[in-house]
């Protein structure tokens, strides 16, 4: 399972991928690689953040507040028993970015970049039933970013000059959009070569299968994830593949490693699905109602035919209808403009996963109609789920009950909570801009423009967040005056950007 498996391009190729007709990353400065050292962990942090600038800027790039949420209680414990293992030593803990990205694509896949970004497509999360499933495999890309396969591939390729890999990624980032600009943007038959050169050997692939069900146990997962997540992959392999698995091309499930996972679990020949004997689940990890609910919001927000919704809304009229199917059927009628329904079927499953850890995403989704244009007022309901999700540690509801709070005339509250959350969580672009929001309608412009600023670093776009720290600066004298707390909070980023302008600017010259 490696959806990196042609090396960083092969990875990005289904990826939140980048804008095919605009020159994708087309900033993308590429660090040295030394004198034929290999990427040393610096440079392959270098690369992979100049590699996530380009998916932040593309339209498949989602921030699902909810959906992170989810696949964080999934990521942390595996990078948790990954460093407890002693699988991810100190050095890269520190080092790597160890972040998730979302696509908003449909076909079954996940990726991984230098640097340690993991992505997953929508359709991947769609197509699991279960926890275990998903987090096997991102268990198996951790494994390969924590055993640094792309670091070793590039050493063995020493043919491979940095204007190749830059070339080889780029077209692959260009490809899930427009193929005949990813084939543009690698330049001449060499980079293809070295594309089809650059793949995790067998035994890599083998590697990231051990390392990444000793990291799936280890977080207290059901090991039977991995089983019965590569008897889906082998039952879609078995179809005609039209392009909605290339998680089978880039991963080629082997009969070998098939029955290598089969004999690490003892009960593995009762078939798959969960286990008599399975471990007990460690408290925080999310149970299989939770994983419902994320998988059906998954395919709600991949699919863009109203008949689906329409059928989806359907199935949960029924009387018999699952919270997964509730869930799904929900936020289709709200897509379909269908407020009431949506209303209707979000109260049946607030009830229906009442006392489990799936209530917060039920309440979640309600908030979320209720903020809805069109939606029926339910002021008492919307201020109760507002109040909670502002209370709440957890960034999706936090981020809704901070966008209802301002939709309600209530910015006040709003800023005063994120403001808290973005010194704990700077890089949260997001959070950054609800924030920026707030600020401008309390009339606070200085702060609005400085939020504004930190979003778009965020996302390592420097010369857009030094457009709007001159701009901050440029405010009138009352404006910036008014707070000078602030403006020289201003000024001290619009050093630190400069700063970032210049080393990228060094990093170029290198090439």
């Amino acid at each position: 399972m490696q959806a990196q498996s042609d090396g960083a391009a092969r990875a990005a190729a289904q990826r939140p991928g980048a804008n095919a007709q605009g020159n994708p990353g087309g900033n993308l400065s590429l660090p040295s690689l030394g004198d034929g050292e290999g990427l040393t962990v610096s440079a392959e942090r270098r690369l992979g953040d100049r590699i996530a600038r380009s998916i932040y800027q593309d339209p498949d790039y989602l921030d699902d507040p909810m959906l992170v949420d989810y696949l964080q209680l999934l990521w942390q414990p595996l990078l948790a028993a990954a460093k407890q293992r002693g699988e991810v030593p100190p050095e890269l803990a520190e080092r790597l970015a160890w972040e998730l990205m979302i696509s908003r694509e449909r076909s079954v896949n996940a990726f991984a970049l230098p640097g340690g970004y993991l992505g997953v497509n929508l359709g991947l999360l769609a197509v699991t039933e279960r926890p275990e499933e998903l987090a096997s495999v991102m268990a198996h890309e951790l494994s390969h970013v924590s055993q640094r396969h792309i670091a070793r591939m590039m050493s063995n390729e020493q043919r491979l000059a940095p204007w190749m890999i830059g070339a080889m990624i780029l077209g692959a980032l260009a490809a899930g959009s427009n193929p005949q600009a990813a084939g543009a943007a690698i330049a001449g038959g060499s980079a293809v070569a070295a594309q089809q050169s650059l793949k995790f050997s067998r035994d890599m692939e083998r590697e990231a299968d051990r390392v990444g069900f000793g990291v799936l146990t280890g977080a207290g997962f059901d090991g039977q994830g991995f089983v019965s997540m590569f008897d889906k992959l082998a039952q879609a392999s078995r179809l005609n593949d039209d392009g909605a698995f290339p998680y089978l091309r880039s991963h080629p499930l082997t009969g070998e490693r098939i029955a290598d996972m089969q004999s690490r679990l003892p009960s593995a020949a009762a078939g798959v699905g969960p286990r008599a004997d399975a471990p007990v689940r460690p408290a925080g990890l999310p149970s299989a109602a939770m994983h419902a609910l994320a998988s059906a919001r998954a395919r709600v927000l991949a699919e863009r035919n109203s008949t689906r919704w329409s059928n989806w809304v359907q199935i949960a009229a029924g009387s018999a209808a699952k919270p997964g199917e509730l869930y799904a059927g929900a936020l289709s009628a709200q897509r379909l403009g269908q407020h009431d329904r949506a209303a209707e079927l979000a109260q049946r499953l607030r009830t229906a996963v009442a006392g489990s850890d799936a209530r917060a995403m039920a309440d979640a989704l309600m908030l979320e109609l209720l903020m809805s244009p069109g939606a029926p007022a339910n002021a008492a309901l919307l201020a109760e789920l507002r109040d909670a999700a502002l209370a709440s540690g957890s960034r999706g509801p936090l981020l809704l009950g901070a966008q209802a709070a301002v939709a309600s005339g209530e910015a006040e509250r709003a800023a005063s909570r994120l403001q808290v959350w973005v010194v704990d969580h700077p890089r949260d672009a997001q959070a950054w801009q609800i924030l920026a929001r707030a600020h401008q309608n309390r009339g606070r412009t200085l702060r609005a423009v400085r939020a504004e600023a930190e979003a778009r670093a965020a996302h390592f776009d420097w010369d857009g967040a030094l457009e709007r720290l001159k701009a901050a600066q440029a405010l009138p004298p009352a404006q910036r005056n008014a707070d000078p707390i602030e403006l020289a909070i201003v000024d001290s980023r619009r050093r630190d950007v400069e700063d970032r302008l210049r080393e990228a600017m060094r990093e170029e010259d290198k090439r």
